[in-house]
């Protein structure tokens, strides 16, 4: 959602040419986000979002653009990338960089959310990891406990030693719980990974959307539950557990699919492992940052402060 490619208008009209989207209007670039450029893209027809990829690769793209395809085919309100109108493609090209254009959700992010804004994300949730369940494509959770492992020791030497403490025990904790029996028993499919509350749109009270899957991939059905519960049920300003806000969110998912025994026992483990993966990616952001006309990176203390919370408070299951 910064920009990191510059689209002209010519270039877009240019690509309006091979999409059944109507005449160019307008096209103005979106600030905030750290990871693809994206513009409001008006026409005569409506109004679209026009996605550059800037780390995903071309081959790796597919798995993303058709799962939001597969999902909206499926009835859940996401974003449904547009295709090419000779060949049929969903993967564009813009500026010789991978792109996509989808259509644009109705309402506007609900950054204060109450326990009915949480409901109606645990249920969306849910019913979205059971209409995912028959997508026939394969790839793993990108920033995944791997990347954890791979990216700590590049962020390591810019942390006091106090930090560094936590960073490596938990990173420790998590590679054992990855390893037991219970962790392997944990329900899978595809999941969003980055479901916070500016990834979601609403009209009031009622959800009118999922967007941004670009972190999407195949993990613990679990995991995703937990990242919703990491920002959606919290005081921002601490990181303390919101119990209202998390038990509507947690009954509503379980209205459409019950929680297993394993996903019980996990759940604490989970809620960690989410804190520590956006801990790690937003002090890899922070320290090592690429260049961008509209880029500022989160405040990575922020999930230092989630994952403390979790450790020392662990949520109770009613």
């Amino acid at each position: 959602m910064a920009v990191f490619t510059e689209v002209s208008d010519k270039e877009a009209r240019d690509l309006l040419r091979h999409l059944p989207l109507g005449q160019f209007q307008s096209l103005r670039g979106i600030q905030g986000g750290i990871e693809n450029t994206n513009y409001f893209l008006t026409t005569d027809q409506g109004e679209w979002v026009l996605t550059l990829f800037e780390r995903l690769t071309a081959e790796q793209l597919p798995f993303y653009l058709h799962l939001m395809k597969h999902l909206a085919h499926a009835g859940i309100p996401v974003p449904d990338p547009q295709a090419h109108k000779q060949s049929g493609d969903i993967l564009l090209r813009v500026c010789g960089k991978p792109a996509a254009v989808v259509n644009r959700l109705r309402g506007s992010s609900q950054l204060a959310p109450a326990p009915v804004h949480c409901a109606a994300v645990g249920e969306m949730l849910a019913r979205m990891h059971l209409a995912a369940r028959d997508f026939n494509r394969q790839q793993p959770n990108l920033r995944g406990l791997p990347w954890w492992n791979e990216t700590a020791p590049v962020v390591l030497p810019h942390l006091d030693s106090d930090l560094v403490d936590l960073l490596q025990s938990e990173l420790a904790y998590q590679n054992h719980v990855a390893a037991s029996s219970a962790y392997a028993a944990l329900p899978r499919g595809p999941i969003h990974a980055d479901l916070f509350r500016d990834n979601v749109m609403f009209d009031g009270e009622q959800l009118t959307g999922f967007f941004d899957f670009y972190f999407a991939g195949i993990d613990s059905w679990l995991f995703d539950l937990a990242v919703c519960l990491n920002d959606w049920c919290i005081d921002h300003a601490t990181g303390a557990h919101d119990a209202a806000r998390a038990q509507a969110m947690i009954a509503a998912y379980q209205s459409v699919r019950p929680l297993t025994a394993a996903e019980r026992q996990l759940l604490n483990a989970q809620l960690r492992a989410g804190a520590l993966r956006f801990w790690i990616s937003r002090l890899w952001d922070f320290y090592l940052p690429r260049e961008a006309a509209l880029l500022t990176p989160h405040d990575p203390a922020h999930f230092e402060r989630v994952l403390r919370q979790r450790i020392a408070h662990p949520l109770q299951l009613a």
